[in-house]
């Protein structure tokens, strides 16, 4: 077999759609030679004479260009498959069966078709064969066909007469097919894969295939990949196209996938294989929706509704965000509350029946994944205007600079999930925007981008903590930067350095010795402080190695407790004391001293404690917190009961 680049394959899914037995899988194997056999693959289907489940087929045409074709189920009751199959389609092939008419599945069909945003197709009109004695009766089908889809997208669009059993017209057809096809914009196959998977089974020898049409994104033989929401994480090992072996599948192309490491039995209706890292399974996400025009009942806040999205049918509420129902023929953005988890891409088409009677009411897109209900009017107002941002947003620039705005902070890793982009892609894109100022990027373990407003609330936490710090210590040089790193906005240390250099480059704060300060702030000179410092640092000295405790230091310098906190805190942060376990303080004086001590009687063995507590003349009591704190700092280390000093 050739391959499937030498006749020209291109990246686009041709449907049908139609009332059941108005010949969609017969017309289909007369275009493309396939058996219906072959189409019709389950053994209830050939028992029935009815397609229950979506069948494939390649459609070469007269200059060498292969489409793929969906045959998708007709009968009422399947709509759920039909619905899947119709997802990945470019264009619709409405297929009307002559003696019959529109009926009430080929009116259901079109608006499913129109409600998933196609565009374009043309219309069949089969078996007529079966009304050739009858010319006026093709004339008033013609007409009737004319009428029904006027105001639709199939309006103006060719009508062709066509019998699949005598292959009447078939030519033409595929003629107007070619013309078709030269009118729709082939799917853009660059981003990350997003691939339904309508079937799976296991070949002997080769393991698990799936078989889907890429709805999104390019995929290779050796990626790795994703199967959502199921969570299992595997690997493509072949890939075909038609039938024929190729390295690369995209966008617009019915693709079998063989993958490792996945079980068939772990796979479910409703999985999605997509690019690893990038997509993300959401429990409610963000849309706009729209009823039918002949929809009866109006729909509801919070109505219990079925959503068939992809190849997944899940039970959801609707939460509308500013009405109360929604009427006939009208729009509206919400939310869709889901009852169990899915994973569904950017503006993915969706179709809403009712909850009962199943019937479909309408449909919608996806707007943002990944949503939340939001509580309370202001946060509702965001959500709309959330909405608003991302339908006006063409591109995937345009989503990351709206989604930054709006969730003023995002990571590198959420925002690569957020906007359904590797993480390569998202750097570059992101890199563009930061040069163009739409947002900021800081640098730290993780890079985050921040929007303007974020940066300036940031910029206002760690400004109002400086300035507290100024006023609790004024004779201090500045806030120590550890100090900000307790705050919970500046947990990441590389994150907040690189806060505090775009701050120092715009003279919000100034950084120095690892301090940090306001300009305008000069550290006083307090003689009262000095005092009080020399006096609690004397105080401690003279008691050497019978050390202070807290309460002692306060009571023999008589401060209340506010003014003595602030002063032990102040020596803390210039390292003149620190506070040992029971309360006691260490001054660094008297730090120098223990351990020259210590090195002095340091031997082969090292210092036991017992050395140590004569050495300086002091009791267990007050010598273990000393050499268990220099152990702490790593100036001694423990071997056996000795301390070997460093």
């Amino acid at each position: 077999m050739s391959d499937i680049k030498d006749i020209k394959e291109i990246s686009l899914v041709l449907g049908t759609a139609g009332h059941i037995d108005h010949g969609k899988t017969t017309l289909i194997a007369a275009l493309s030679g396939i058996d219906p056999s072959k189409l019709d693959r389950l053994s209830e289907e050939k028992k029935r004479g009815i397609t229950i489940e979506l069948g494939f087929a390649p459609l070469e045409l007269d200059d060498g260009r292969v489409v793929s074709v969906i045959d998708v189920p007709g009968h009422e009751k399947f709509i759920r498959q039909m619905v899947a199959g119709a997802s990945g389609i470019d264009a619709a092939l409405l297929v009307i069966a002559a003696d019959e008419s529109v009926m009430p599945q080929t009116r259901e069909h079109l608006a499913i078709m129109e409600l998933l945003g196609v565009h374009d197709g043309l219309i069949a009109l089969t078996k007529i064969d079966r009304i050739k004695d009858e010319p006026e009766l093709l004339e008033l089908a013609i007409e009737d066909i004319k009428d029904f889809v006027r105001g639709t997208f199939l309006e103006g669009k060719p009508v062709v007469p066509v019998s699949g059993v005598t292959g009447e017209n078939l030519d033409l057809l595929r003629s107007e097919i070619a013309n078709l096809i030269n009118r729709v914009k082939p799917r853009p196959r660059s981003g990350a894969l997003f691939l339904p998977v309508d079937r799976a089974f296991p070949i002997s020898g080769f393991g698990t295939v799936i078989t889907g049409t890429a709805y999104h994104g390019t995929v290779n033989v050796s990626d790795d990949i994703d199967v959502l929401p199921s969570g299992l994480r595997g690997k493509i090992r072949t890939l075909q196209v038609h039938g024929n072996s190729v390295t690369q599948a995209y966008a617009g192309q019915r693709v079998a996938a063989n993958l490792s490491n996945i079980a068939v039995d772990d796979l479910k209706r409703g999985d999605v294989i997509c690019s690893h890292g990038v997509y993300a399974v959401t429990s409610c996400f963000d849309a706009v929706i729209k009823l039918l025009d002949n929809t009866e009942q109006p729909l509801k806040h919070w109505q219990r509704v079925h959503v068939c999205i992809g190849t997944s049918e899940v039970l959801a509420h609707v939460s509308l965000l500013n009405l109360k129902q929604v009427a006939k023929g009208q729009q509206a953005p919400a939310q869709l509350v889901l009852e169990e988890p899915i994973v569904c891409a950017y503006n993915q088409k969706f179709i809403l029946r009712f909850y009962s009677p199943l019937i479909t009411i309408g449909g919608g897109t996806v707007i943002y994944p990944y949503s939340r209900k939001p509580r309370g009017m202001k946060a509702r107002l965001k959500t709309l205007g959330r909405i608003e941002a991302l339908r006006n947003a063409e591109t995937v620039s345009k989503r990351l600079e709206s989604l930054v705005l709006d969730l003023g902070e995002l990571d590198v890793k959420t925002a690569a999930v957020n906007i359904q982009e590797t993480q390569n892609n998202l750097i570059n894109i992101a890199e563009k925007l930061v040069k163009q100022n739409k947002f900021i990027e800081l640098k730290g373990d993780i890079n985050i981008y921040i929007s303007h407003e974020r940066y300036k609330e940031l910029c206002e936490i760690l400004l109002n903590a400086v300035r507290k710090y100024h006023k609790d210590f004024p004779a201090e040089a500045g806030m120590p930067v550890n100090n900000a790193l307790k705050l919970e906005e500046f947990a990441d240390a590389k994150i907040l350095k690189s806060l505090i250099n775009l701050m120092a480059e715009n003279k919000l704060i100034i950084a120095e010795e690892n301090k940090l300060r306001t300009p305008e702030f000069k550290a006083q000179s307090s003689g009262d402080f000095e005092k009080l410092a020399n006096a609690l640092k004397d105080f401690c000295n003279s008691r050497e190695w019978q050390l202070a405790t807290l309460d002692e230091v306060r009571a023999n310098l008589n401060l209340q407790a506010k003014d003595f906190n602030n002063l032990i805190q102040a020596l803390k942060n210039s390292k003149n004391i620190v506070i040992l376990d029971g309360n006691y303080i260490f001054t660094r004086e008297l730090e120098i001293k223990t351990l020259e001590i210590l090195r002095n009687i340091n031997g082969e063995q090292g210092v036991t404690l017992a050395a140590a507590r004569d050495a300086t003349g002091t009791s267990r009591k007050f010598i273990l917190p000393i050499l268990e704190y220099f152990d702490s700092k790593g100036l001694t280390r423990r071997v056996g009961d000795a301390r070997i000093i460093k």
